[in-house]
């Protein structure tokens, strides 16, 4: 009996609501052309989309029909209740067509046409946007929503402007699907204008509306274009038409990966040509980037990023790894975006912009194989950071560099246009043997490394941080060694000639060796230049400028014995960081047949305390 009386129920229930639909078709059918008629029907379509509705011409209605059909002239939908005063839309001629409910069948929308069409879209940075049919405050999930079966716009004007992704849009769009019950034309959506200020076309290919279903996901394919950028994929609606539930896969190509921005309107960084493919999948308020993978240059990508929009700020959770990751493939000048020839500076010059830091909140966490700094290779890449409201922290970034470790800590403030940076910067045990390229098998100077730096600069790139740098430079060595003809040299002696003509390879001990520099405005002066070894003893003076990176160092050794034909002139180290050179300064410079030889053992203990009060230890000897 329970199944008769559910069906009963159904079947009396249709009745009625049929009946009601009748007689109040009918009623407004009979009215249409008095006033009361038409204000019914007007109010009646604008509490179904929670927007204000005006028709200034005709009004025409059929509707003691099956399929309904009203046709409205000079057409003006305005915003809902949460956005600002405004129209969103006005419509030179509307046809709609109605799909009433019946059997096996839901209501909605068999035909829609709009000719003369002029759009005003709008999204705050809040996600509200004046397109949405519910409050989005109300939280509420547009299931079995009506579908439009057959839709025709062309070309239609369309100004957007969305706060919550970027994106700035003024162009014009055509949308056909004319395919109508039965068929099976797929529905195309084309564009063209200026995104985000710069000339894009786009286009989406859907499944036909007339076969759509809430009961099996809606699929589309799209691609977009902006100069020699290329974005395209595909993808489908889990619930049509809730456009909070997406997945979708995308392929992007281009001559750099920050022009993704004016298709996107996502702020990427400068680089050569690209490839970035990857998957979305978007339940509001979170939409996640996953299985990314992106190659520029001979450097690579892997990862993902979940993006949550709350109160208009993305909160992002980035995971990324790379096998390859050079630095030197990233910035304007990767991208050609500078006619400079190649910079011969060590320390890199790619830009971070303070803009990408401002926009929300992120935590990151990256791992690489490798990362090229410049020349300086660095692997098992480690790296936490966070960005607060513009700060940026890393928390550390930690890495292997010949042999050692070396670990960074940073707070970058992207407040103001130029970003203020507190850096330490840790070296234990790098082998310095690692550092000879010519005779790796017989390096000049062998011992492990000890390194602090601590400064303070200005800059959205290393180079500019390190060319305003204030603060402190600590290095120190000891029971470490250097090639005797090399220490002799320094003294510029008789003995020390005779081993490098003789390519002697023989080491002297270096007993303890500190340098420590202070930096102001990105100039290093040193305050102690000292390296004892059993034979001579090295003391040096001088500036390295970092803007530059040029040297402008002297160093003089003392024998420790008698030595002759010695000549007392400092050895004058020039060029930059990456290609120091080496010579004689002449000057005042005096020649002894005979040099005593009264050098002192330096007090190690005390130089090494020294370095240690700078809170840069020292490791075991080995």
């Amino acid at each position: 009996m329970k199944p008769w009386s559910t069906w009963r129920r159904g079947v009396i229930g249709t009745a009625v609501l049929l009946a009601v639909v009748v007689i109040v078709a009918a009623t407004l059918a009979a009215t249409a052309d008095f006033g009361l008629g038409r204000r019914i029907l007007i109010g009646y379509f604008a509490s179904r989309i929670h927007h204000p509705i005006q028709v200034r011409g005709a009004l025409h209605a059929d509707l003691f029909s099956l399929a309904p059909r009203v046709i409205a002239e000079g057409v003006t939908i305005g915003n809902p209740p949460w956005m600002p005063a405004g129209h969103m839309a006005e419509i030179g001629k509307l046809t709609l067509v109605l799909r009433l409910p019946w059997y096996r069948h839901l209501s909605g929308i068999a035909e829609l046409d709009m000719d003369g069409t002029s759009l005003n879209l709008s999204r705050d940075a809040t996600g509200r946007a004046n397109w949405q049919l519910f409050d989005p405050a109300e939280h509420r999930l547009a299931k079995n929503s009506a579908i439009i079966r057959s839709l025709s716009v062309s070309n239609a004007h369309v100004l957007l402007e969305d706060e919550l992704h970027h994106l700035h849009f003024l162009g014009t769009v055509t949308a056909t699907d004319p395919s109508g019950p039965g068929a099976a034309e797929p529905m195309r959506l084309v564009g063209a204008g200026q995104l985000n200020d710069r000339a894009a076309s786009f286009e989406v290919t859907a499944d036909p509306l007339a076969t759509a279903s809430h009961r099996v996901p809606y699929r589309f394919t799209y691609s977009e274009r902006s100069g020699r950028s290329h974005l395209e994929g595909r993808g489908a609606l889990p619930q049509p038409f809730n456009f909070d539930l997406i997945d979708a896969q995308f392929e992007a190509e281009g001559p750099d990966l920050r022009d993704l921005y004016y298709l996107t309107g996502v702020h990427l960084i400068d680089t050569g040509d690209y490839r970035l493919s990857g998957k979305l999948a978007r339940r509001a308020p979170q939409t996640r980037f996953y299985e990314l993978a992106a190659t520029t240059g001979a450097s690579d990508m892997r990862g993902s990023v979940a993006t949550v929009s709350a109160n208009g700020r993305p909160h992002l959770d980035i995971d990324l790894s790379s096998a390859l990751l050079r630095l030197s493939d990233l910035g304007v000048r990767a991208a050609g975006r500078t006619s400079e020839p190649p910079s011969p500076l060590l320390l890199s010059d790619a830009m971070l912009s303070p803009k990408v830091l401002r926009i929300g909140e992120a935590a990151l966490a990256f791992h690489a194989n490798r990362v090229d700094v410049g020349r300086l290779p660095l692997e098992a890449v480690s790296l936490k950071a966070t960005i607060d409201h513009g700060v940026l922290a890393l928390t550390p970034l930690s890495a292997k560099v010949f042999g050692g470790n070396v670990t960074v800590q940073l707070v970058m403030d992207a407040r103001r246009d130029v970003p203020a940076s507190n850096v330490d910067l840790q070296l234990s045990d790098l082998r310095l043997g690692a550092l000879a390229r010519k005779d790796s098998e017989h390096p000049p100077v062998e011992g492990l490394l000890q390194a602090r730096l601590q400064v303070s600069g200005a800059g959205s790139s290393v180079h500019q941080i390190a060319s305003s740098a204030n603060g402190t430079l600590s290095a120190q060595f000891q029971n470490g060694a250097i090639r005797e003809s090399l220490a002799e040299l320094t003294g510029i002696d008789l003995r020390g000639l005779g081993l490098l003509l003789t390519k002697n390879k023989q080491d002297s001990p270096v007993r303890c060796a500190v340098a420590r520099f202070k930096a102001h405005d990105g100039t290093l002066s040193a305050q102690s230049l000292v390296a004892d070894t059993d034979t001579v003893l090295i003391t040096g003076a001088g500036q390295i400028h970092l803007d530059s990176e040029a040297l402008d160092l002297d160093i003089r050794g003392q024998p420790k014995s008698v030595r002759l034909f010695r000549w007392h002139a400092p050895i004058a180290i020039r060029g930059n960081l990456a290609h120091p050179s080496f010579g004689i300064q002449g000057g005042s410079a005096k020649l002894a047949i005979v040099d005593s030889g009264k050098a002192q053992d330096a007090d190690c203990a005390a130089l090494l305390a020294q370095a240690d009060s700078g809170e840069m230890r020292a490791s075991p000897s080995r």
